[in-house]
């Protein structure tokens, strides 16, 4: 009977179209949560994916809460599919997990200088309608004010969870490179290890985005300052063999002198066979 299964699954791969299957597997929610994220079926993949995998880093690290935290929140739609992964991997790994997300609430600032660019931004783009969003939010803290006010009171206003990943929305070096400043508080408040998602690093003919302005500047710049923490590509995911778009905007923050860094979270008794 299995062999008859499996010979009716291939037919079937051959016969209807992937993407109509990722289709239905999509509107009837089928499967689980683990098995639509790696279909990737769900909205927001990449954010499932550092939710996940962040919590997964927590578990063998023996914490039984952490948050991820949004830089650039605009209309709320990629905090409230922040809350859904985070409420769906609380389920699966049954880890707490809190949501944060940060932003002006009056779209844009000014812009600092060509660092910016001012060729693709304005201020007031992606202005907020505070009291709509909160009223949708289920879980998530609105964090709202200037980076360069609340990255310095976040920590001792709200004394959070480990923060296990971070998705970097800010569109500005300006901005990126002041909430990058938080990692410079104690480790307490963060894993060893963070995953990142940063949106505006590939973009378009128009954005032309480089390692010299914007998101990428100020993660180079970050790099260059600090010998013992470094952002990283996530080699693992770009080499694979169906490499998609934001597999090249994940990074992981490694901060190599967290007391945790060095603590064993692989597969025990590792051996290959002799002869």
């Amino acid at each position: 009977m299995g062999e008859i299964v499996k010979l009716l699954k291939y037919y079937v791969t051959l016969l209807i179209p992937k993407f109509l299957i990722m289709g239905v597997i999509r509107k009837f929610s089928i499967g689980s949560y683990e098995f639509r994220l790696k279909m990737g079926v769900v909205d927001r993949p990449h954010y499932g994916y550092c939710v996940l995998n962040a919590a997964k880093l927590a578990k063998e690290l023996k914490h039984d809460r952490i948050c991820v935290v949004e830089f650039g929140v605009a209309g709320g739609n990629g905090l409230l599919n922040l809350e859904y992964h985070a409420q769906e991997v609380e389920k699966l790994l049954g880890i707490k997990i809190d949501v944060y997300g940060f932003d002006t609430g009056e779209g844009l600032p000014t812009l600092l200088d060509y660092r910016d660019l001012p060729y693709h931004w304005k201020p007031g783009f992606f202005k907020m309608d505070v009291p709509k969003l909160q009223s949708r939010l289920k879980k998530a803290k609105l964090i709202i004010g200037n980076i360069s006010e609340t990255s310095k009171t976040f920590f001792r206003d709200h004394n959070p969870a480990p923060i296990a990943a971070m998705f970097q929305d800010f569109d500005f070096y300006s901005s990126t490179e002041k909430a990058l400043k938080m990692l410079d508080e104690d480790d307490k408040y963060f894993l060893p290890r963070v995953y990142c998602y940063l949106d505006d690093i590939i973009g378009s003919e128009v954005e032309l985005y480089n390692d010299y302005t914007g998101e990428r500047l100020a993660i180079n710049e970050f790099n260059a300052s600090h010998p013992f923490k470094k952002f990283s590509p996530a080699y693992h995911l770009i080499t694979r063999a169906n490499t998609q778009t934001w597999h090249h905007q994940i990074f992981i923050y490694h901060n190599f002198q967290h007391p945790k860094y060095n603590d064993f979270v692989s597969i025990e008794n590792q051996q290959l066979p002799n002869g």
